[in-house]
């Protein structure tokens, strides 16, 4: 089965910029309850609709004192055991930063590395992917930053 996730966030000034649970120098980081990471809640959302569950808001509502800049990490290690418990297991994520700046690729693979620790997953199958909106939109206004998640789950007795 598959699911697809997507999230976008605003810039903000005084913020961490925060991508795949890698803090990322830049001169602002993203307006979010949460962190803010875009890519994290994009790929948790795709791992949550694989299985037709709820979006993230309905585990970490944006309202709950609790989840206040919460790491999106613990938001993924939280849609991994929603699969384990609804008996699949992860076989891939495949993801895509949408952003002007800044240049992300060079974290790639530390943002891999934290996803699939969060998620019970090898890094191996964690496609991590950046693009530009080539100068178009709010991301290319350099507003905010957009991301694109699919999950790939299948039945653990497989």
């Amino acid at each position: 089965m598959i699911g697809f996730g997507y999230d976008v966030h605003r810039f903000k000034e005084g913020r961490p910029l925060i991508l795949g649970g890698v803090e990322i120098p830049h001169t602002h980081g993203l307006d979010g309850h949460s962190d803010a990471d875009v890519l994290c809640h994009a790929i948790a959302d795709a791992v949550l609709g694989s299985l037709g569950l709820p979006d993230i808001g309905h585990y970490f509502p944006p309202g709950d004192p609790q989840c206040l800049n919460i790491c999106s990490l613990k938001i993924l290690e939280k849609a991994a055991a929603l699969c384990r418990e609804q008996g699949y297991k992860l076989v891939n994520i495949d993801s895509t930063l949408v952003a002007e700046a800044p240049k992300v690729l060079p974290h790639r693979e530390a943002m891999k590395e934290n996803i699939g620790r969060a998620l019970r997953l090898d890094p191996a199958r964690v496609g991590i992917k950046a693009t530009t909106n080539e100068t178009m939109g709010f991301v290319g206004r350099r507003e905010g930053i957009a991301a694109m998640a699919v999950a790939q789950v299948e039945p653990t007795g497989l």
